[in-house]
């Protein structure tokens, strides 16, 4: 185990109708002019935006609309919404919504205060040091943005997707209400079942010491994930299994299920060239077929990890490691076809043609590698483990 500072400021605050609480959380922290930051209009259409704009009105917050953020968000919205808040001169801003959303308001927390463009942040040319508190409704269980240290953007322009890592990004509060993930669609639910596993199961697989806590939280957590999804895809009114989905959602992303451990992650990188390309890709669902790719490339050489999930989350018995790790993949794959998910990139029309150019993405044209456990990837891997994304060789027992 190695040396470690953790703490997450992120006050969770959960259960049904919290969401009802927010003008007392917003003066709490001493927000009295607030940019709202949402989606598509679908919290509109929900009655949500009404109920939260009347009890905003009645506590005499002051607060501005900022919608319409789209999914893989173009760093634009960034932009705009950074001009804005200074136009207004908000004191804070409360994102209502997913990933997107909560990433979008994270950027224009810390481009506030920041004379150049947000998305250097995005690109490592800059650091962050002040951002505008931030407060989340949440309303789909998936990214794990409402309380991790993440904030990915997208350049359409440069078919660039990335993120950058910052404590001071951490949401002050989220506030959780499984009954306002009731109406995610199935296809959405199946997309934040697998990035919620991904999370944890990435952070799993760098390099472990004896006795790793946080291993035995990320499989367990991966297992309940995987139950509970199934239950909400069957019923989306299981308030039990959308609960289970929507902790999951802030526990697997927040670190710690890699307390104690590096963390470097190696599917999600090669997942960002998939969207940032064709934004298009559900993350989820970019996320299923990349984990897949990379899977049946290391699977065979280094089987010890993907041996245990095999055991842990599939119940899979056997001594040999290798052929355990094989059917641990198999079993992921018919995982993720039963919960409606694709497993290859032609399902999204991706074809051979455009692997040269996922491969430059994610490679940075061949001067970088990605991730380091069980091995880094260099441009050769990266280009074999598409291939293997497309379906042709797919790994089988």
């Amino acid at each position: 185990m190695i040396d470690f500072d953790f703490q997450n400021p992120t006050r969770i605050v959960f259960g049904r109708k919290a969401e009802n609480k927010i003008a007392a959380m917003l003066k709490e922290y001493g927000l009295k002019n607030v940019l709202l930051v949402y989606g598509g209009g679908s919290i509109k259409a929900s009655g949500l935006y009404g109920r939260l704009a009347k009890i905003l009105d009645e506590a005499d917050i002051a607060h501005h609309d900022f919608g319409g953020i789209t999914p893989n968000p173009d760093k634009r919205f960034c932009l705009s919404g950074v001009k804005m808040a200074r136009e207004l001169a908000v004191d804070g801003v409360l994102a209502i919504g997913g990933g997107s959303v909560i990433d979008v308001a994270k950027s224009i927390g810390v481009g506030f205060y920041y004379d150049g463009d947000p998305f250097d942040f995005n690109l490592h040319k800059s650091k962050p040091t002040k951002t505008l508190p931030l407060g989340v409704i949440l309303t789909i269980s998936a990214a794990g943005s409402e309380s991790s240290n993440s904030c990915v953007i997208s350049d359409e322009g440069k078919n660039l997707k990335s993120g950058f890592n910052s404590d001071l990004i951490r949401p002050a509060f989220a506030i959780e209400d499984p009954e306002l993930t009731f109406t995610v669609s199935p296809y959405q639910t199946a997309c934040g079942i697998a990035d919620i596993m991904m999370h944890s199961l990435e952070r799993f697989f760098n390099e472990s010491g004896p006795y790793q806590l946080s291993d035995e939280w990320a499989l367990g957590l991966c297992r309940n994930v995987m139950e509970a999804g199934k239950a909400a895809l069957k019923d989306p009114r299981d308030y039990e299994a959308r609960a289970a989905l929507m902790i999951a959602s802030s526990l697997s992303h927040d670190g710690l299920t890699s307390i104690g451990k590096k963390q470097v992650f190696v599917v999600h990188p090669l997942e960002h060239a998939v969207s940032g390309l064709f934004p298009r890709v559900a993350h989820g669902a970019g996320i299923a077929v990349c984990y897949l790719g990379w899977a049946g490339y290391l699977a065979k050489k280094y089987p010890s990890k993907f041996a245990a999930i095999a055991r842990r989350l599939f119940d899979i018995v056997g001594d040999d490691e290798g052929k355990v790790a094989i059917m641990g993949v198999v079993a992921m794959r018919d995982f993720y076809e039963s919960i409606g998910l694709p497993t290859s990139l032609e399902e999204f029309k991706i074809s051979e043609s455009d692997l040269p150019d996922l491969v430059s993405l994610a490679s940075g044209n061949g001067t970088h590698v990605i991730g380091c456990c069980p091995q880094s990837l260099n441009e050769e891997d990266i280009k074999a483990i598409y291939a293997l994304c497309l379906g042709n060789g797919r790994i089988s027992l």
